[in-house]
């Protein structure tokens, strides 16, 4: 229950300052250009708060904060009568590139935020891992190339590769381009080596892209020593203890507790044999390994953990970066970022149209509640790095060329500065009913893969 409400109150924080950002765009330029604004509102529906400013402007929070929006002075409204001294004022009576600089307004204001939030986290300083990797699982794309556990990464086709989240990105980008890549890879003794990798050969959804690549962190090889052991386990009922070393599993030998918990998690429900190692003698214990879930997601668990062993921390420590710039660099570093997050989301839309990209990697509002609570969790440069990554979405949705959308009355202005005129009443309702029609589709999308993501 608390876990929901962190992630329902970090999910309306991080909403509402993107939406306020985004409609103040809208609000800002409106005035610079002399336009009368009647309304400010953050969310939609019946309002919790409500003021008339001395600008005359109401300003609203509202009950549903989906969302929000600006009402502009307007004769076409039905419910609006302009005064006659308030008819230079009117958006109505704008020049198409006034009506389309305050619809570009709001998008340009989510990349300006996100630009400026990149700016402060890469001063104050970006702390992520460094991007070691773990043994490639054999037949992948990493094992055939030749990856080994415990190289680094350091740079592709020349672009210097900081940490895990940077490789990711620049990785889904290369994907996305089909071609050779050069990986810049350096060993535990300091020497390097350049690696080509064909990445036509893996899938470029972001789900799948590493998993066919078989690229994952380092995990620094514990000990297979067990701590604690769980009262009325699987391990208690099999009569494991503290300190108990365990040396294979029905006769295949265990080098780690990494996979030791491998070996155990593929075997739910199944009678293993552990040869251990006891006070300097060993012994077999025979164990029914415990099952949690059910069917084919079915996994192994015993119920006991691994040893602390001192200096154990020291390995993780080894592995931390930190990516810290100062204002020029940080400027040049958030423009990048924002640019490629804006060019990876598009491309990745495109190619979910074309079906190379599930439509899985869609999220509706649960998904990115629960995306927030995580990552506020995780501190603040994890959850303003979570924002600014949404921000950068909300700026590319509402410049989708839906009618409903700014996108949509983008280019509706821009088919009227070409063709001398604006579209008929007609052409333009037909166009808001689908948009409607694409949103409703897009929102059910998001909500199902909600509920899928829930129930799976």
């Amino acid at each position: 229950m608390l876990d929901t409400l962190h992630s329902a109150g970090s999910f309306i924080v991080a909403i509402g300052v993107l939406v306020a950002f985004h409609e103040f765009g809208h609000f800002w330029v409106a005035r610079r250009f002399d336009i009368k604004v009647l309304k400010f509102s953050i969310g939609f529906g019946r309002p919790l708060w409500s003021r008339r400013g001395k600008d005359g402007v109401e300003y609203i929070v509202a009950m549903i904060p989906l969302g929000g929006y600006v009402k502009l002075l307007d004769e076409r409204e039905a419910d609006v009568v302009v005064p006659p001294q308030d008819l230079p004022h009117a958006f109505n009576r704008q020049s198409v590139w006034k009506r389309i600089g305050v619809y570009a307004a709001g998008p340009a204001f989510n990349f300006l935020l996100a630009i400026s939030f990149y700016w402060l986290l890469y001063m104050v300083g970006v702390p992520g891992m460094k991007p070691v990797i773990d043994e490639p699982p054999p037949g992948s794309v990493g094992a055939r190339a030749g990856f080994h556990a415990g190289e680094q990464i350091v740079a592709l086709d020349d672009r210097p590769i900081a940490t895990w989240s940077v490789l990711r990105g620049e990785l889904l980008d290369h994907a996305l381009n089909q071609g050779d890549t050069r990986f810049r890879v350096r060993a535990a003794d300091g020497s390097e080596r350049t690696v080509n990798v064909d990445l036509r050969k893996v899938r470029i959804d972001p789900a799948l892209l590493f998993e066919d690549l078989g690229l994952a962190p380092f995990d620094p090889p514990i000990p297979a020593i067990v701590g604690e052991v769980v009262a009325g386990s699987a391990a208690a009922q099999a009569g494991f203890q503290p300190g108990d070393k365990v040396l294979s599993v029905d006769g295949e030998a265990v080098p780690s507790f990494q996979v030791l918990r491998r070996m155990v998690t593929a075997r739910p429900g199944q009678v293993v044999n552990f040869a251990i190692e006891r006070g300097g003698e060993q012994q077999i214990l025979s164990a029914i390994v415990g099952s949690e879930g059910s069917g084919d997601k079915a996994v192994g668990r015993m119920g006991f953990t691994a040893q602390r062993v001192a200096g154990q921390g020291d390995l993780w420590q080894d592995l931390r970066a930190e990516v810290r710039l100062g204002p020029l660099a940080a400027a040049s570093a958030a423009l990048h970022q924002t640019w490629q997050v804006s060019a990876l989301t598009l491309r990745l839309l495109y190619r979910m149209v074309v079906g190379d990209v599930s439509v899985k990697n869609v999220s509706g509002p649960i998904q990115i509640a629960q995306a927030a609570g995580f990552s506020a969790s995780a501190g603040m440069v994890a959850f303003v790095t979570f924002v600014a990554l949404v921000s950068v979405s909300i700026g590319i949705f509402n410049l989708l060329p839906i009618p409903m959308l700014d996108g949509g009355q983008i280019l509706f202005g821009l088919i009227e500065a070409v063709k001398g005129s604006p579209l008929s009443d007609r052409v333009q309702m037909a166009g808001q009913q689908v948009g409607m029609t694409l949103l409703l589709l897009l929102m059910g999308l998001a909500f199902y893969n909600d509920v899928a993501s829930m129930i799976g």
